[in-house]
């Protein structure tokens, strides 16, 4: 289990503030890893509004974690409901495999059982059929589907993870 404590630094995951130098980085490292889907998915990626005023706006409604000064990896996670909601979960490709993604929802898990939430809630685009994957091998299940405004079809699939108090 991710171990937190608040001075995490250099190449352990650190909360970002609102006013954080660091905030056009993390929006450059969410561009770059959603690239990657935008031929994929529809409709387009909630990313393309995302901008340093929004990502300051997540700092202070929820929480924004990096990990590496470049960053290398981050993640968004705000309450929602009983879960821990997290979104944005990024890795810069040259950095990819080597289980930053797995930190950083540790640590997500371990701020839930902070907050004494019962899981973990994310979502995940229906095309993006290696997400679900990757994120079952993280111990998360398909709890629902949902459609975008203006579709009819189901566009992003509902995972959770349900943990136990310690």
């Amino acid at each position: 289990m991710f171990k937190w404590t608040a001075e995490m630094r250099n190449g352990s995951a650190c909360k970002v503030n609102p006013d954080s130098a660091s905030i056009p980085d993390i929006l450059t490292l969410v561009q770059q890893a959603f690239a990657s889907m935008e031929a994929r998915i529809d409709p387009p990626s909630s990313m393309h509004r995302l901008t340093v005023s929004s990502i300051r706006d997540a700092c202070a409604a929820g929480e924004v974690w990096t990990i590496g000064d470049k960053p290398d990896a981050c993640i968004f996670t705000k309450k929602k409901g009983d879960y821990l909601y997290i979104g944005k979960l990024s890795v810069r490709e040259d950095m990819r495999g080597r289980g930053l993604a797995r930190a950083l929802v540790e640590l997500a898990e371990t701020r839930a059982k902070m907050m004494g939430l019962s899981g973990l809630e994310l979502e995940t685009r229906i095309e993006l059929t290696e997400n679900h994957e990757t994120f079952r091998r993280l111990g998360f299940v398909k709890s629902g589907e949902g459609a975008h405004k203006g579709f009819e079809r189901s566009t992003y699939i509902i995972m959770r993870k349900n943990i136990a108090a310690d």
